[in-house]
């Protein structure tokens, strides 16, 4: 599948992603969804995420959650409900919560899957 469609695919699942973080009454707002390769050079360095970010490829989005009096939502376990949801979406999704040396709780991906062209 070309990048594209991963893309478009992803968008479309962030979309559900941010109507169930309603549906959870909750509220979020946008973080982090592209960064250069620059950035992520950086961001390495400072041990802050990774240099091949899926946010380079526009495949990974932070989204920043609120409980319902506006409170912001930092523990990745707050983020578990939304997670999972993601999660089920599409085997390709990745909620950062599970990551094991630096779990991420606000951070969401399509990882991409490399398919023999036969």
């Amino acid at each position: 599948m070309d990048l594209l469609r991963e893309q478009a695919l992803f968008a479309y699942d962030v979309s559900k992603l941010i109507q169930e973080v309603f549906r959870q009454k909750c509220y979020c707002t946008l973080g982090e969804a592209f960064r250069t390769d620059e950035q992520a050079e950086i961001y390495a360095k400072e041990g802050k995420g990774i240099k091949d970010s899926l946010h380079c490829k526009r495949l990974a989005i932070d989204i920043n959650l609120f409980d319902v009096k506006g409170k912001y939502l930092t523990d990745t376990k707050e983020y578990s409900s939304i997670g999972s949801f993601w999660e089920a979406l599409d085997p390709q999704n990745r909620w950062g919560g599970r990551f094991k040396e630096r779990p991420d709780g606000n951070h969401f991906e399509r990882m991409l899957i490399h398919r023999d062209s036969n």
